[in-house]
């Protein structure tokens, strides 16, 4: 068995070049450094620190791009592709990509993440020796998350959804907070590795934060207001609701609740645009 393993960086001594690169050496394996991954000019005799990996043919090989991402090491690495019962594969640096196994993502594909999402991860090896990417624990995020300040109420956070329960999605926000978004406080659940913004509605005495991804009222009835008067437009101006018209009714017209309907209806009357007559509502010509 080899003494050299993938997924680590180690300080090696050049043996000796061959036409395609360097063979590497630490006096008991042999590993090659390709030219292509040469980053410094280095003769034999050198010592230099690379990082190893297996390549498409499933050789131990090095390069001197150190990744981030490293077994024992975390950090966020952006996805690349997904197959489908596969996984997704993901980008930490080197020529060759790293699956996350289906095993480690949310039970439903419509929540995996899609090329562009980030995932906060480290790497592992399988019993072959593999490289293979796996996501950071509770543990791990509450290891690198930082307290949040109490000024931060009412703010705006951004950051990458890390966890996925029934209960709500967690997230890592850009300045290192850990927010919680309760289920109630959101409209769809988000994919794992989304990039996503809310709004602080508490911040816990151990400095996470409760977010949300709904509106502030007023900004929401501006948003009914529009739905209205779009349902409202393809109807030709008028519709068979009103403001004592059943919350089941309202709800499967206008997919808004009772009160939420009633607020933007009060909004456009009062600001003349509609009004109400026998159970129906009408556009003012």
């Amino acid at each position: 068995m080899s003494s050299l393993k993938p997924g680590t960086v180690v300080s090696l001594t050049v043996d000796h070049e061959v036409p395609y690169g360097f063979f590497l050496t630490n006096e008991i394996d042999r590993v090659l450094l390709h030219h292509s991954e040469i980053t410094d000019d280095i003769v034999e005799g050198d010592t230099v620190k690379v990082f190893l990996y297996h390549d498409k043919d499933v050789r131990l090989t090095a390069t001197m791009r150190i990744p981030k991402v490293q077994v024992g090491a975390y950090g966020w690495v952006e996805v690349v592709d997904k197959k489908e019962d596969l996984g997704v594969f993901v980008n930490i640096g080197l020529p060759k990509d790293i699956l996350v196994s289906a095993d480690d993502l949310p039970k439903f594909e419509s929540l995996w993440p899609n090329p562009g999402d980030q995932l906060f991860m480290t790497l592992n090896r399988d019993k072959q020796d593999r490289l293979y990417g796996k996501l950071a624990t509770e543990n791990i995020i509450a290891q690198v998350s930082r307290k949040a300040p109490k000024e931060l109420l009412k703010a705006k956070v951004k950051g990458r959804v890390y966890r996925l329960l029934r209960v709500g999605t967690f997230f890592l926000s850009e300045q290192g907070y850990r927010c919680f978004v309760h289920e109630s406080e959101r409209k769809a659940e988000p994919r794992l590795g989304e990039l996503v913004e809310g709004r602080v509605i508490d911040v816990k005495e151990d400095g996470n934060l409760n977010v949300s991804f709904l509106p502030l009222k007023q900004d929401k009835m501006g948003d009914d207001a529009e739905s209205i008067l779009q349902y409202l437009s393809m109807r030709n101006g008028s519709m068979p609701i009103w403001d004592k018209s059943q919350p089941d009714e309202i709800k499967e017209k206008l997919n808004m609740s009772k009160a939420a309907f009633k607020r933007a209806l009060g909004k456009l009357m009062k600001e003349n645009i509609v009004y109400q007559e026998e159970g129906w509502t009408h556009l003012k010509k």
